[in-house]
């Protein structure tokens, strides 16, 4: 992306009807600076009159995006002007497109819009690409065929479209995976910070209000026990529908094509729909991911290792996701078809061996037991009373699952031109990464893992989380691995 001084014809306007999104997205964004200008000013009697001025501005501002932002299509370029006192001039090479980003959330979809996102696949960049918000949904759409397919529109004819091919698409019984993952935590955290934070802003004590303080009475005349039982219920309740609500919302008609301009498409999304395309070539591998909760129902879930999505994100929010949390088989299916080849998820993995099982042991029990010991010293000193070490104790027997489970899932393989690296327990990831997109290996060496003659086999990539880890495998192993995956690409830092 570069700045320029393009001409100024063929120059065109977001959409009018932005103007009726733009202050309302500016609004929300600045509800908590409204509301503690609300409560400030109210001491000096004009709490009203900040808000308004300041309700006033935030609108302004919102309206004043529409007036200074304009953009052009050429041949070479997507090019976007914006910014009032300090004006930018924004470019990105056709050719250097990779991804380009459809979505309409609720406001968007009610006025016929969409926001597009064009990506360079820069992923390591916040500011990568360019961004045009709004535009109306039939413009976006021709936008993102144009872009994608190096075609357009009025050329595309019905018959010279790319045909597609359908990989997965949502199917009504996978809403049961939803309460088992983790987005409901997230979410209830979320609304209980906001809630909370709100009634801090207000002055408002919870307990003075009639219904929670009815609770906390009721609370005080039973047993312990029996309230921490309650409380543990009603929070897995309301989790669960809180996971499921946002399995709906994000992936409520989820569908995964291929089409013959080799690009793989997903569309998913309720409230806030999203297409997002991604390009065969660009696609290096597939992580196929069980999360503890979904692997205990028979769950997974496939995301792409691909240049030109963001990480750090999440894989939701990236737009990496191939598959949402659905039967292990499907996972299974899907993660062969993307590839087109099955055998990398599915063929035997070499083992670690007992030295890299010893250290999960080690590393697992050896860190509850310090817990433990910290805490016997608290209690003979008088700090601390008795039950905190003996709820330390009994953390040791899950310690000891936790550690045999991720030495179980320990793994490598070089299969049919690709480097499998499977690892983890509370998620467990089956990485698999094609030869042609390792750009270079790390090995690393701990003290603890020297003395016991294991490495972490590292291979750097410029796709997803840009590593694969084959974690604590013997030397010998690793640097087998690296050879049989690459070789010769190690042999100038190997001695003897």
């Amino acid at each position: 992306m570069s700045a320029i001084e393009p001409g100024t014809d063929d120059w065109q306007r977001l959409s009018t009807r932005m103007l009726l999104v733009h202050p309302v997205q500016e609004l929300l964004r600045a509800w908590p600076v409204l509301l503690g200008l609300v409560f400030a000013g109210t001491a000096g009697g004009h709490g009203s009159w900040w808000s308004l001025v300041a309700t006033v501005v935030v609108i302004l501002g919102g309206l004043l995006r529409w007036f200074t932002t304009t953009y052009r299509i050429t041949p070479e370029q997507v090019q976007v002007r914006k910014g009032l006192l300090r004006r930018q001039v924004l470019t990105v090479p056709r050719d250097r497109i990779r991804t380009v980003d459809v979505t309409a959330h609720a406001l968007h979809r009610s006025l016929g819009l969409a926001k597009v996102e064009v990506g360079t696949g820069r992923t390591d960049r916040k500011s990568d690409g360019v961004k045009l918000d709004a535009l109306n949904a039939a413009e976006a759409a021709r936008l993102h065929e144009e872009l994608m397919h190096r075609v357009s529109a009025p050329a595309a004819g019905a018959a010279e479209r790319p045909r597609e091919t359908i990989l997965a698409s949502m199917r009504p019984d996978w809403v049961r995976y939803g309460p088992f993952t983790l987005t409901g935590f997230v979410t209830v955290g979320v609304i209980a910070g906001v809630v909370w934070r709100s009634l801090n802003e207000a002055h408002v004590d919870p307990r003075r209000i009639g219904m929670l303080r009815a609770l906390l009475d009721r609370f005080d005349r039973t047993p312990l026990a029996v309230d921490v039982l309650v409380v543990v219920a009603v929070l897995l309740v309301v989790v669960a529908v809180a996971s499921t609500l946002g399995y709906v919302l994000a992936f409520h008609g989820f569908r995964l094509t291929r089409n013959d301009a080799g690009t793989l498409h997903v569309t998913r999304g309720l409230v806030t729909t999203r297409a997002i395309t991604i390009e065969e070539r660009r696609l290096r591998g597939v992580e196929f991911s069980e999360p503890l909760l979904l692997r205990a129902v028979g769950g997974a879930r496939c995301i792409a290792i691909t240049t030109g999505l963001r990480v750090g994100r999440g894989a939701e929010r990236g737009g990496s996701v191939l598959l949402p949390p659905a039967p292990r088989a499907e996972a299974l299916r899907v993660a062969g078809e993307v590839l087109r080849d099955g055998v990398p998820f599915t063929g035997t993995l070499a083992g670690h061996g007992p030295r890299a099982t010893r250290r999960r042991f080690s590393r697992a029990i050896g860190a509850v037991l310090v817990v433990v010991a910290a805490a016997l010293a608290l209690w003979g000193l008088g700090v601390v009373p008795a039950w905190t070490w003996q709820a330390a104790l009994v953390v040791v027997p899950f310690a000891a699952l936790l550690a045999a489970d991720r030495a179980h899932a320990l793994g490598h393989a070089v299969l049919n031109g690709t480097v499998v690296g499977r690892r983890g327990s509370l998620v467990r990831r089956r990485s698999v990464l094609s030869c042609e997109g390792i750009i270079g290996w790390n090995l690393r060496r701990s003290f603890f893992q020297r003395r016991s003659g294991l490495a972490t086999l590292v291979a750097t990539t410029a796709a997803g989380r840009q590593r694969v880890e084959v974690q604590d495998v013997p030397l010998e192993q690793a640097l087998r691995t690296a050879e049989e995956a690459l070789p010769g690409l190690l042999t100038p830092f190997l001695e003897g």
